[in-house]
């Protein structure tokens, strides 16, 4: 950060201290969030000079916003499921939803925010069933989104 303070260890922030909300309604169930991420599409542009030397120009393309993955342990709710099935249904804007990755500190206060916009579960999938197995059963949906930026 210019001018700032530079990052020490103590700052670090725990993977595990973070919520979700969904249209301002805060989800605190989640084990695990993935797919935070900004990216853009590189445009290539390539010259020959008088010379006959091949000269690439790189410049900014489309943006990419993330997927986002949520994970959490199977349970009786339907939440995400009727999230999803309402895009199965083509009700396309009771589908669309807004919605953060809230980063906290040990004292349980807000220091990061990753908005999304027009998030929609493209995908869910219910863990493997295994007879015998000792393991909670766990519940994945992919988001896509329109918009994703850190605010």
């Amino acid at each position: 950060m210019p001018g700032g303070l530079p990052n020490l260890p103590s700052d670090a922030l725990a993977s595990y201290l973070f919520a979700i909300e969904i249209d301002s309604i805060e989800i605190a169930q989640f084990a695990e969030v993935s797919g935070l991420a900004s990216e853009m599409d590189v445009v290539e542009l390539k010259e020959n000079t008088k010379d006959g030397k091949l000269v690439i120009h790189k410049a900014p393309g489309a943006i990419k916003p993330p997927t986002i993955t949520l994970k959490r342990a199977k349970n009786s709710s339907k939440a995400l499921w009727d999230w999803h099935q309402a895009m199965l249904e083509g009700k396309v804007s009771e589908a669309r939803k807004n919605g953060s990755v809230i980063l906290k500190s040990y004292d349980g206060a807000e220091v990061a925010r990753y908005n999304f916009e027009n998030a929609w579960i493209s995908k869910i999938t219910t863990g493997a069933l295994k007879a015998g197995a000792n393991e909670v059963l766990m519940e994945e949906a992919s988001l896509v989104c329109e918009a994703f930026k850190r605010v």
